[in-house]
């Protein structure tokens, strides 16, 4: 008898919906939340992601890390379960994980408006730097063995194992969920590829759905009834994209316009895309390199400079679009391009948005989603080893550092820019 109350609370989830009125009051989507934004919280979203898209160094996953201590530890703008949530569903899309979390926490922030800033401030940091690359850096050095840039390699791993460290603290709280975490990773890194992430995370849910379906508790009532044109705005969001997928090719082809072809290339490659930036540059070079718009060392030239740079590596696009294109305003081709890009992520999580979160406060839901955040702490987990550690660990010295970083975010709370600032030191001598 004792044993098995044991066992029911060990594997009893957190399943009670957090009542902290800041982030009951940021939420956006949540039905009944004010319709007019105050402007005090839209500088707070632009100055927020503006700094964070200036520091957030270390690929997507990195990216992950930066926006869990920022909006989640600093902010308190919503709490981890919310925001595996999102982490969640971005990994079931299409597209740059990342930056569709930046879009939903703007959007949770400060409804439409907040997602389109945050989208923006995010991204523009690094999209610039890559115009301005385009316009006279391609002749440097090779930045893909700088020093500087393997210490922001091991920053990316101590911000990484912060991640896993802290989510797996809140949504691992029992041995199932932490079963659910191992098996995972332990898929996740023996099959790589995105197929194998949203399959984990599906069976995570499934998993989490069996388990704890009898022990959910009843959610907070979501409020009034959403309106019903949120829901027309989204479904219709979702019928753009995939107007755009079909109708573009076609459009291109008709028009034999270049400006259009671009933008059909680019939108392609960030509709058909899982896993993140890595994954994009072969979509991309296949369709600028073979087309003749631009060569194959140009091209390699602005993929080294993108590893170097803070926020995500799509960015990539402005470079090319701004390479591609000639005159003192060839950086409209790089807007052009950047916007093409992103344009299927954007659609993509606003129209998924609206239902994700009438969704998630079914019993049911919440009890599929105790699996499937337990499967992305896994995912994540997976991660830190492949690519985090595997691309940035060389050596004892290394490890050391990684570890002296992680002990500064974790038990000292030094600022992640701090700790960049500082690998960025140590990795540079390291190499002397």
């Amino acid at each position: 008898m004792g044993g098995a109350a044991m066992r029911a609370s060990e594997r009893a989830p957190p399943m009670s919906v957090t009542t902290d009125p800041q982030t009951q009051e940021a939420t956006d989507a949540a039905p009944g939340a004010p319709r007019r934004v105050p402007p005090g919280r839209l500088m707070e979203v632009v100055t927020t992601f503006l700094r964070l898209g200036c520091i957030s160094f270390g690929g997507p996953v990195a990216h992950l890390g930066y926006l869990r201590a920022e909006l989640v530890e600093k902010r308190r703008w919503l709490d981890d379960a919310r925001y595996a949530d999102l982490v969640a569903l971005c990994q079931f899309l299409p597209g740059p994980a990342s930056s569709q979390v930046v879009f939903a926490l703007g959007m949770h922030r400060a409804r439409l408006l907040g997602a389109l800033l945050a989208s923006a401030c995010f991204t523009l940091p690094s999209a610039l730097l890559m115009i301005g690359f385009a316009y006279g850096i391609a002749a440097a050095d090779d930045l893909r063995g700088a020093g500087w840039l393997h210490g922001l390699k091991l920053a990316a791993v101590a911000v990484v194992a912060q991640a896993v460290w802290g989510m797996g603290k809140k949504l691992c709280l029992d041995r199932a969920r932490v079963s659910i975490c191992i098996a995972s990773a332990g898929i996740v890194l023996a099959l790589a590829g995105a197929i194998a992430q949203i399959g984990v995370i599906a069976g995570g849910g499934l998993l989490g759905f069996w388990l704890y379906r009898h022990e959910v508790t009843d959610a907070a009532p979501p409020g009034e009834p959403p309106a019903a044109r949120r829901h027309l705005a989204a479904a219709a969001a979702l019928g753009l994209f995939l107007v755009l997928l079909f109708v573009l090719p076609v459009l291109a082809a008709a028009t034999e316009s270049r400006p259009i072809a671009m933008f059909d290339s680019f939108y392609r490659s960030g509709s058909l895309v899982f896993g993140g930036g890595h994954v994009v540059l072969p979509l991309l070079q296949a369709e600028v390199v073979p087309n003749g718009w631009l060569g194959d060392e140009q091209f390699l030239a602005g993929y080294g400079a993108a590893q170097a740079l803070p926020g995500p590596l799509f960015t990539f696009a402005a470079y090319l679009g701004t390479a591609m294109s000639s005159g003192a305003h060839a950086w409209v081709g790089g807007l052009w391009c950047l916007l093409a890009i992103f344009l299927p992520a954007w659609l993509l999580i606003g129209g998924a948005l609206p239902f994700w979160h009438r969704l998630r406060v079914k019993p049911w839901a919440r009890a599929a989603l105790a699996g499937a955040n337990a499967a992305v702490v896994g995912v994540l987990l997976a991660a830190l080893y492949d690519p985090v550690i595997t691309g940035g660990i060389r050596d004892k010295l290394d490890v050391v550092a990684a570890l002296a970083a992680f002990g500064l975010l974790e038990l000292w709370k030094a600022p992640p820019w701090l700790c960049v600032l500082g690998m960025t030191a140590v990795g540079q001598w390291l190499l002397v």
